[in-house]
């Protein structure tokens, strides 16, 4: 479900030819222990197993992956594939700890590239074969290349809201600015109502927040912040960006989130939220999947408030899988590669089922035959319509992805600050993770 901008500064991206858009991630293939094995290489004809390396959540189930993987197989003869499911949504992880056992994967979904790319693990795509069939072909290009198929794009993190809760507290509307945002947080507290959601206990869930705030706050004025950053001309520790944190701080001090919110797990986040536990839930626009068809219309979004009201879209362009640049197989692994990035049934079952942006050239949601809710297409709007993109900070996964490493520093900042005052600290942190991994 990761899922970025051309090279990330961007701001009034996509106008013109947006009509659809979505976001996956990958497979792998490899001999023996996990990988690839036959007649390695040949193209078409004999027997040939790469490995791929998947990731399962509540809407990219096991039959989503089997179907998908079987689709693929057709179009590629002679060719199986051994499906590897990452046992947490951290792919990147993962990868990682094969690699290190000399199981790296054939093709690998939805992984940051910039993490495995410098090492030489990743083959590019053809950019004639990208150009001809995306809307954005650069759109998580790294260094120039095009490592994952840019299949969908996704808004990271969206602020989903329950209307019939906001009711009950008297709240007619979205808010449009902070003030406002902080207000509304108040009377539905105020009302015995759990203002937000948060699935504190898994990582990348926990930061949500903040990540909506740093890409509002921050890369909304300066959409180059993090090139700067990789430039060593701001820090985390400047003061607009503690001003940002600080924020985040004073929703929890405020009691805004659940009571112990840490603890709570990201899939039974989703739980609590659909089942009216909380009135707002800051996730990423995967979680259209889940909205409840039987009361879809209960549900609302809106973007992360800016203080002026100025309306700022943190944006990720995704994509699908990986190739190995070591697998003995490269002209069937693009095959299927390719040919899964491609398949209308795959676009389908992840507009429906994870919420995915398409962004296929020369298609119309309608042209998916799909069957979505009024805030999936509302949603949806805010990726075709020209307004202010910026990459959304920690999902980057083109040239403002952060250093390999630092996206787990970095929810380990979100987690501190949950229950710390120590923003100035946490920053520090951040900053020398930062150097760190850059030096």
């Amino acid at each position: 479900m990761r899922h970025q901008l051309p090279s990330a500064r961007s701001t009034r991206l996509l106008a013109a030819g947006l009509a659809a858009g979505l976001l996956l991630a990958g497979c792998s293939a490899a001999a023996s222990p996990g990988g690839s094995s036959g007649s390695a290489g040949s193209k078409g004809g004999g027997s040939t197993t790469l490995s791929y390396l998947t990731f399962e959540t509540p809407s990219l189930t096991t039959s989503f992956w089997d179907t998908s993987i079987a689709d693929g197989e057709k179009a590629v003869p002679g060719l199986s594939i051994k499906k590897l499911i990452a046992p947490s949504t951290d792919r990147d992880a993962y990868a990682k700890q094969l690699q290190a056992s000399g199981q790296f994967p054939d093709l690998l979904q939805s992984i940051t590239p910039s993490t495995f790319v410098q090492a030489g693990l990743l083959k590019p795509y053809d950019q004639s074969w990208v150009n001809a069939n995306f809307l954005l072909p650069m759109g998580n290009a790294y260094k120039g290349k095009v490592y994952i198929p840019p299949t969908n794009s996704q808004i990271i993190p969206m602020v989903f809201y329950n209307k019939t809760l906001f009711g009950k507290a008297g709240l007619s509307q979205p808010p449009k600015t902070w003030a406002d945002f902080m207000a509304d947080c108040a009377a539905l507290k105020k009302a015995g109502i759990t203002p937000i959601e948060l699935g504190g206990g898994d990582p990348f869930s926990a930061s949500m927040p903040l990540t909506g705030i740093l890409s509002a706050d921050v890369l909304g004025k300066d959409p180059n912040w993090l090139q700067e950053r990789y430039a060593g001309k701001v820090k985390f520790t400047d003061a607009n960006v503690e001003t940002a944190v600080a924020k985040y701080r004073t929703m929890a001090k405020n009691g805004y989130f659940e009571d112990g919110a840490l603890g709570v797990k990201y899939a039974d986040s989703i739980t609590n939220f659909t089942s009216g536990k909380a009135a707002m839930y800051m996730m990423g626009s995967w979680f259209l999947g889940s909205v409840p068809k039987d009361h879809a219309d209960d549900f609302g979004a809106f973007m992360t408030p800016t203080d002026d009201g100025s309306l700022v879209v943190p944006f990720a362009v995704g994509g699908s899988m990986a190739i190995s640049a070591k697998t003995p197989a490269p002209d069937k692994a693009t095959a299927f590669a390719e040919a899964w990035s491609l398949d209308p049934a795959n676009y389908k079952a992840l507009i429906e089922g994870d919420g995915a942006f398409p962004m296929l050239k020369g298609k119309t949601l309608a042209d998916y035959n799909v069957t979505v809710s009024q805030v999936f297409k509302d949603s949806y709007a805010y990726v075709t319509d020209q307004n202010t993109k910026v990459s959304s900070i920690g999902w980057a996964s083109n040239d403002d992805a952060m250093p390999s490493g630092l996206n787990d520093a970095y929810y380990a900042a979100s987690q501190a600050l949950f229950s710390s005052d120590d923003v100035a600290g946490q920053m520090a942190k951040l900053d020398s993770a930062w150097n760190a991994a850059t030096r």
